[in-house]
């Protein structure tokens, strides 16, 4: 599958704007990482607080990398990390000194997932970099799916990128990378 309308949602991307896109369990809204006004125009968006942190999704750990402090993490827990992507399965990586706050919340650590969807890949490669990645609805709502629910939940929605939903039934794992536990499970 090639991404359509690609041109339309990179000059998106680069000014600031907010994507909806396919995941591989519901449609994810996305935006730039480092800009900390589309990051906040998401947030509004969503009712969700700044201090809770985001996800970022990603097609290779090492777009990562520059969010990452990729010494921090344990050595026994690397294979079980960097063995489990690509898939959905984020996990909780100590923060670089300068991943901005308005990723991380409050927590010194960093939310990070390799994504096997085959769209999330695509973005991620024409944008040169990983994507701020929440589910695409109102803070409380349930995800939407499709682009009728998400105009249900957004009277202004963003754009839609085109693809399927990957199956998944829930969100990603969520799983401590200094432990390996479980935060949030399927």
């Amino acid at each position: 599958m090639i991404l359509k309308d690609s041109e339309l949602i990179l000059d998106t991307l680069l000014q600031g704007g907010i994507i909806a896109y396919p995941t591989e369990g519901v449609l994810g809204l996305g935006c730039d990482p480092d800009n900390e006004e589309a990051v906040k125009k998401l947030l509004s968006l969503k009712n969700r607080p700044m201090h809770k942190g985001l996800i970022l999704v990603a097609k290779s750990y090492s777009q990562l990398l520059p969010y990452v402090d990729d010494s921090r993490i344990p050595m026994d827990m690397r294979t079980e990390i960097f063995s489990s992507w690509p898939a959905a399965i984020t996990w909780l990586l100590p923060a670089a000194n300068n991943a901005p706050k308005w990723i991380t919340g409050d927590s010194d650590f960093i939310a990070v997932r390799v994504s096997k969807h085959i769209v999330v890949g695509q973005l991620c490669e024409l944008f040169n970099k990983p994507l701020v990645s929440t589910s695409a609805n109102v803070a409380g709502a349930q995800p939407a799916l499709n682009a009728d629910q998400l105009k249900l939940q957004f009277s202004e929605p963003p754009i839609l990128v085109e693809g399927e939903l990957g199956g998944n039934k829930t969100p990603s794992q969520i799983r401590h990378g200094m432990t390996g536990k479980i935060i949030r499970d399927k």
